[in-house]
């Protein structure tokens, strides 16, 4: 019997059969990769898209069925109780009419909105118009438009008195317009430009901090629904749910038609695209992007409820309302 071998075994190797270190390619670095801003474009993309006309009448007829049969039910249910017991009988029907009358008053309350939005985008449409035209008379007709908007604004009441009293030194359109916007529109951009920059500040912090994706699309969806709504009640269009919805798309359609809601300009170049961030933390990167590309959709959002078109005002800066958002939350953010 062989006696068994004690110590290591040393098993030889051909020399060179395996690279040195010096040798060996250098492990890619994930980090390096430029963030894209996923959330806010998936974010874009899904509320841009189009259903189908086939998709929207399966959901039509659904919602036909179900009220039908809801108020079959609750026929059957009343009409039942009524014959069995008449007390229980009307105080369902009362319960059943004072829902009804509730869901009038929402589906009212919507259709008022909606007709705010259509008044604000015949102002935008009639001050190109006039001043394509240059027709002082009928810009004169917009600015009345737009003292009637808002009559009921506080905040703007010296403007108007003073549109009101300075109007008739305005022999052009554009010198018209230009006043009316001094007037009325500039603070009322400011206060949208500080909507934008919270939603900025809120999506890019949601990006930065929470490593989920899912929670990045939620977040920027919700910022830029609550924004872009925001806007449109401070120039005058408050707006119900699906005039919001509306104009989410009316504005995210533009920006994906347009290809604006991509990375590769000068503001997203200089912020993440190899920048300071990035190499520090990819999710720094992408919550700038995304907060970048949100200030874009609310520059987008204000430029289409506000009922005048920038001429006379300085239209808002994309990278300067990054800047501003995002100075002392990310390092080197400041204006």
């Amino acid at each position: 019997m062989a006696k068994p071998r004690s110590g290591p075994v040393l098993i030889e190797e051909d020399a060179g059969a395996h690279p040195t270190p010096a040798e060996v390619a250098p492990v890619p670095d994930a980090e390096e990769a430029s963030p894209t801003g996923q959330a806010m474009r998936t974010m874009a993309a899904l509320a841009a898209r189009k259903p189908s006309a086939l998709r929207r009448w399966f959901w039509r007829t659904l919602g036909a069925l179900a009220v039908f049969f809801l108020s079959l039910g609750a026929w059957s249910a009343v009409t039942g109780l009524l014959a069995a017991n008449p007390v229980l009988g009307y105080i369902a029907a009362v319960l059943i009419g004072a829902f009804v009358l509730v869901l009038l008053l929402i589906a009212g309350k919507e259709w008022t909105a909606l007709m705010r939005l259509q008044r604000l985008d015949g102002v935008h449409k009639a001050a190109i118009e006039a001043r394509a035209a240059q027709d002082l008379a009928a810009a004169r007709v917009v600015v009345d438009r737009l003292l009637t908007l808002y009559a009921g604004r506080a905040e703007l009441e010296w403007g108007r008195r003073r549109l009101g009293e300075r109007r008739d030194d305005s022999f052009d359109a554009d010198g018209l317009f230009d006043l009316a916007e001094a007037e009325l529109l500039v603070p009322l951009d400011d206060m949208a430009r500080l909507e934008v920059e919270a939603a900025t500040r809120q999506v890019a912090l949601v990006t930065a901090l929470v490593p989920l994706a899912l929670a990045d699309v939620i977040a920027a969806l919700s910022a830029n629904l609550r924004m872009i709504r925001r806007i449109a009640e401070i120039y005058g269009g408050r707006s119900g749910t699906l005039g919001s919805w509306r104009l989410t798309r009316v504005v995210l359609t533009h920006l994906v038609a347009t290809g604006a809601v991509a990375v590769g300009d000068d503001l997203i170049g200089s912020f993440a695209g190899g920048g300071l961030l990035s190499k520090v933390s990819r999710r720094f990167g992408e919550g700038v992007v995304n907060g970048a590309l949100t200030a874009r959709v609310g520059v987008a959002a204000i430029e289409v409820c506000r009922p005048l078109p920038f001429h006379g005002a300085r239209r808002p800066s994309v990278s300067r309302l990054v800047g501003r958002a995002l100075g002392g939350v990310f390092p080197g953010m400041a204006d």
